[in-house]
């Protein structure tokens, strides 16, 4: 039997795999009949004298394959000659490990992990009979529907506004958020989880790097902004969501430089900015000491650009956040 899983949702492939384990009986006895080999590196022999070796005690065996479908994506470089095309070479390539797949017994389960595959994958084309799982990421309804089958598992009831919040900070990254869910199921101890559940427990983590990324649009460091950015992109967050953050944190700055300037006390500044965890309020008030009053308008003006111009259409949000970045922290000539 050939499988394929494949997509950017490795949290969900990762469980299909797991089902198939489930399958094949005995767990000790079929760990002892598991191979995993690494499809960049493999070759066609090597693949066919592991697929073709008998289990040993046992019914079946499992051979994992991680990354041979990705070794035949195009790679968009330019076109060669017909006599030296990649092309040609992945084709033949890919007709040498289909011969090696040819004679798989019945014992044996191959499962073939990978990304994102296109469609015009040569070794796809020429794989047949084989049953074909894709995991795209979840967005919109569909990622909410899976929150809440995922939160009824954990055990955990949730409202639709919290259930909509946790999408929008966390995205679709399940691995995290099948542990945030987790820890709002012990937050919540029994009881319905809330918005306010989800700002104590969930945006936290996120919030933290989102102050990172404000002190080094500030400071001019683009090296720290944009790995921060891709940090935060590859946690879930949605560009969106990441733009309004950082207009947000920026505006609290600029109003808490204002009051500190009229000598208001800290805790009337605080109850002023609506910030009831004393972290963020630090943190901005730390903020609003380091950076001039003239930086912030520059940095906030040029945040209300980048949101205009993802509304408009003229460019998609991570495009517009790298702009963003780049315009707002040049590199020294």
């Amino acid at each position: 039997m050939l499988y394929i899983l494949n997509g950017d949702d490795d949290f969900s492939l990762t469980r299909a795999l797991d089902e198939i384990k489930k399958g094949l009986g005995d767990p000790s006895l079929l760990s002892t009949n598991t191979t995993l080999l690494e499809g960049q590196k493999v070759t066609p022999d090597q693949l066919r004298m592991v697929v073709e070796t008998v289990p040993f005690l046992a019914e079946n065996r499992l051979v994992i394959v991680q990354g041979l479908l990705g070794r035949f994506e195009s790679q968009n470089k330019p076109r060669r000659s017909k006599k030296s095309s990649p092309a040609n070479g992945r084709q033949g390539d890919a007709k040498s490990f289909i011969a090696a797949m040819a004679n798989l017994p019945d014992s044996t389960i191959l499962v073939l992990t990978d990304g994102r595959i296109k469609n015009a994958n040569p070794l796809l084309k020429l794989l047949s009979g084989a049953k074909v799982m894709s995991f795209p990421l979840l967005r919109g309804d569909i990622l909410r529907q899976w929150i809440q089958k995922e939160a009824a598992a954990q055990g955990a009831d949730m409202s639709p506004p919290a259930l909509d919040l946790l999408a929008r900070l966390v995205g679709g990254n399940l691995w995290i958020m099948s542990s945030e869910i987790n820890k709002l199921a012990l937050f919540a101890s029994g009881r319905r989880v809330e918005e306010e559940d989800i700002k104590a427990v969930v945006s936290s983590a996120q919030e933290a790097n989102v102050f990172a990324m404000v002190d080094a649009i500030l400071d001019f460091k683009v090296g720290v902004a944009e790995t921060l950015l891709e940090q935060l992109l590859q946690q879930g967050a949605s560009p969106a969501y990441l733009l309004v953050m950082l207009s947000r944190q920026v505006r609290l700055v600029v109003r808490a430089k204002e009051l500190r300037r009229q000598r208001k006390p800290d805790m009337e500044i605080q109850s002023r900015l609506g910030l009831k965890s004393e972290f963020p309020f630090r943190k901005t008030m730390e903020q609003a000491q380091r950076y001039p009053m003239e930086r912030l308008k520059q940095v906030y003006k040029r945040l209300l650009q980048a949101d205009l111009s993802i509304k408009t259409g003229r460019f998609d949000g991570g495009l517009a956040l790298n702009l963003l970045i780049a315009d707002l922290c040049p590199q020294p000539a």
